[in-house]
């Protein structure tokens, strides 16, 4: 179970709700959906998400990139 720590800050949980919402989504799709989160801030946590578990990220092998998020099972319970 995801303790109260890991949920801290202003945007996790607005992250977790639009992927719970929207399922698998574009990096660029979730900074559009959030509105006035930075790229640095949605980065760091996206990346302090995946090490916790909750989210998972997938990039293809192109040009121009292509990531996509979506919650794990973890995240889902949430």
């Amino acid at each position: 179970m995801a303790t109260p720590s890991r949920l801290s800050g202003k945007w996790k949980l607005l992250i977790i709700y639009q992927l719970s919402k929207n399922g698998t989504v574009r990096y660029n799709e979730l900074q559009r959906m959030l509105g006035k989160i930075t790229y640095k801030t949605l980065s760091s946590t996206l990346k302090e998400m995946q090490n916790d578990g909750l989210s998972h990220r997938k990039e293809y092998p192109q040009i121009p990139p292509k990531v996509e998020y979506n919650l794990t099972e973890k995240g889902k319970t949430l």
